[in-house]
C-alpha cells in the first residue's frame, strides 16, 4: 500500500511540474507576440483546458463504443499548440523578434479553441446507446390470446403455432438509425432492406424484428 502511494505521489508531482513548465512556456510565447497582461495568462489556460476536455471526451466515446475521431483531432491540435510553445521558447526562436506568421497563429488561437470546445460540448454522450439498451431491455407487453370459438365437433388437440409478438415502439434515435441503414442498403443493392438483417446490424434481439419492420 505504501509503495502504491509513493508511486501515485510521484506521478502527481511529475504532472504538476510538466504542467507548470508548459504553462510558463505558453505564457512567454503569448507575451512575446504582443498578448500582454491577463491575455498572456489566458492562453495557457485555454490550451490546457482544450487538451484535457478533448482527452476526457475521447475516452468517454471509446468506452461507449463510439468513434472518437473528432475528440482525437482536437486533442492533437491542443497538444501541437503546447509542444510548439515549448519548442519555440527553448532558444530556437528570438522572442524579441517574433515572426508575423506566429503572431497570426497566436492571435487566431481563441477562435480555434472556442470552435473546438463548442464541438466537444455538443458531441454525443452515449445517449443513443443508452436509449437502444433501454428499448431492448424493456419487457414486451402481455397479450392474452383470443378465446377460441366454440365448436360442437370434437377435433384432436393440436398445439398452436407460436406467433410473433407485437411490435415494440422504438425511440426516435433508433428509428432514424433503422431508416438510415435501410436507405444505405437500397442505394447499394437497389433492393429493400431485410428487417431481420437491419435488426442484426443494430445488435437487437430477434424479438425486435417486427418493430424494425414497422419502420422500413
Amino acid at each position: 500500500m505504501r509503495a502504491y502511494l509513493v508511486r501515485v505521489d510521484a506521478v502527481i508531482v511529475q504532472a504538476v511540474i510538466a504542467g507548470a513548465l508548459s504553462f510558463s512556456h505558453l505564457h512567454d510565447l503569448a507575451a512575446a507576440t504582443g498578448q500582454g497582461g491577463w491575455k498572456a495568462w489566458a492562453y495557457p489556460v485555454s490550451v490546457d483546458l482544450l487538451l484535457v476536455a478533448a482527452w476526457r471526451r475521447m475516452r468517454q466515446q471509446q468506452r461507449a463504443g463510439q468513434a472518437a475521431g473528432s475528440p482525437r483531432l482536437w486533442f492533437l491540435v491542443a497538444l501541437a499548440a503546447s509542444l510548439g510553445a515549448n519548442v519555440a521558447t527553448a532558444g530556437l526562436l528570438d522572442l524579441d523578434h517574433v515572426p508575423a506568421s506566429l503572431r497570426v497563429v497566436v492571435a487566431g488561437w481563441p477562435a480555434v479553441a472556442f470552435f473546438g470546445g463548442t464541438l466537444l460540448a455538443h458531441a454525443p454522450h452515449g445517449e443513443e446507446e443508452a436509449t437502444t439498451r433501454a428499448a431492448v431491455d424493456a419487457p414486451a407487453p402481455d397479450v392474452l390470446p383470443a378465446p377460441a370459438p366454440e365448436s360442437t365437433t370434437v377435433e384432436p388437440e393440436t398445439v398452436p403455432a407460436p406467433s410473433p409478438g407485437p411490435a415494440v415502439a422504438l425511440p426516435p434515435v433508433l428509428i432514424d438509425r433503422v431508416r438510415a441503414l435501410a436507405d444505405e442498403h437500397r442505394s447499394a443493392t437497389g433492393r429493400p432492406a431485410d428487417p431481420d438483417a437491419v435488426r442484426a446490424r443494430l445488435g437487437l434481439p430477434p424479438s425486435m424484428t417486427p418493430s424494425v419492420a414497422a419502420h422500413l
